[in-house]
């Protein structure tokens, strides 16, 4: 038996925001970043919470370490806090989960009500029960996977993406197709997730590239932030895969954005999990990556031109957003990513989202990934 739920109630549209006035009375702690008040994007949502007191707390960096969450943790303890409210991409609101969720077991913070304002679209964190949290001493991303960090509200408003620069415009959105395209093969996919992954890669191929020349054109802005949020409905459900789990991993250590390190990785794991050239009728990837294909305008039963089909429209995607297709082309020297290779295959096989990869890998598997990238 399977139990599906949605527990993260949207707010979508133009005056969503406007919204955020039904709160009265309550204590809000603010998470977000310094780019989001230097804009003065945070001043425009917290005038919607005027009925309040708030506290705007804005240290918060790309792939938050710990220490950044204690500190929220304390700061959110003094000012008493029963509301949190995350404004910005998945560095703010994953902050923002972790500070919830530990900040409730060691030093009893009890917040009512969490809201998570996405202003990029990639990670759909506002929808999801993962967060992820990085350790610098050990150069290790960990996924926080509960349903206890999962927002209760999620406002998508187009308003607030209209801006963001064509190069994370290409990292979220190349993040979003790997979201989809791993909860399509995970060993929990099901026909909820099913639904949700077969319609994002669609609006991934006819929106991204549009956004990406044009940050103005509207429609395309507002089917990305929609296919964002989508992606993560069908990911909370299913898990992750590999991917992911050497993105996260060779993020830690090489310091690549994750949506780019998603997108040099996506070719060859695609390839990986369909395997091939030990390709037999009941090659579970193969298939479902085909039917993926098939999504796009492909018409093909035969899973070795379905899975051509996806990896070579992948690529031409990631060519038409001008983003590396290597990790010496990203700018590593290959001494680096040699020296840390086995650290991070180590680690991508120890990553919570490897484990339902379609295909099990081993440490060998892993490093000849990396190489293959490098």
């Amino acid at each position: 038996m399977e139990k599906i739920h949605f527990s993260t109630q949207l707010w979508v549209g133009d005056d969503a925001l406007k919204e955020l006035e039904t709160i009265q009375g309550k204590k809000i702690f603010v998470v977000t970043d310094p780019f989001i008040v230097e804009s003065g994007l945070s001043k425009e949502i917290t005038s919607y919470l005027s009925a309040n007191e708030y506290l705007i707390f804005s240290d918060i960096v790309p792939d938050p370490p710990i220490e950044k969450v204690v500190a929220g943790i304390k700061a959110m303890n003094r000012f008493g806090a029963n509301v949190i409210v995350a404004i910005g991409g998945g560095s703010a609101i994953d902050a923002a989960k972790a500070m919830k969720y530990f900040g409730k077991r060691t030093l009893k913070t009890e917040i009512e009500t969490f809201i998570a304002i996405p202003t990029t679209s990639g990670t759909g964190s506002e929808v999801t029960n993962f967060a992820v949290i990085t350790v610098p001493e050990t150069a290790t991303k960990y996924p926080l996977v509960t349903d206890e960090i999962q927002p209760d509200i999620a406002i998508l408003d187009t308003n607030l993406v209209m801006s963001v620069p064509p190069k994370i415009t290409a990292d979220t959105g190349m993040d979003v197709l790997t979201h989809v395209l791993e909860a399509y093969v995970s060993t929990e996919a099901n026909l909820v997730a099913d639904a949700f992954a077969e319609k994002v890669v669609k609006l991934v191929f006819d929106n991204l590239e549009k956004a990406y020349r044009d940050g103005t054109d509207r429609q395309a802005r507002a089917n990305m932030h929609l296919a964002s949020c989508m992606a993560g409905m069908a990911f909370n459900l299913t898990s992750l895969g590999l991917n992911h789990g050497i993105a996260h991993a060779a993020g830690a250590r090489l310091h690549v954005p994750h949506g780019r390190m998603n997108g040099i990785l996506l070719p060859t794991v695609i390839e990986y999990n369909a395997d091939l050239a030990h390709y037999t009728a009941d090659n579970y990837a193969a298939k479902r990556y085909t039917a993926l294909a098939n999504c796009l305008g492909e018409s093909t039963k035969n899973p070795r031109m379905g899975v051509q089909n996806l990896i070579r429209a992948v690529k031409q995607l990631r060519q038409k957003l001008d983003m590396p297709a290597t990790l010496t082309e990203f700018g590593l020297p290959r001494e680096t990513i040699s020296q840390e290779q086995d650290a991070i295959a180590l680690a991508a096989l120890a990553d919570g989202c490897t484990s339902t990869n379609p295909r099990r890998a081993s440490l060998e598997d892993v490093k000849k990934i990396i190489e293959t990238i490098s």
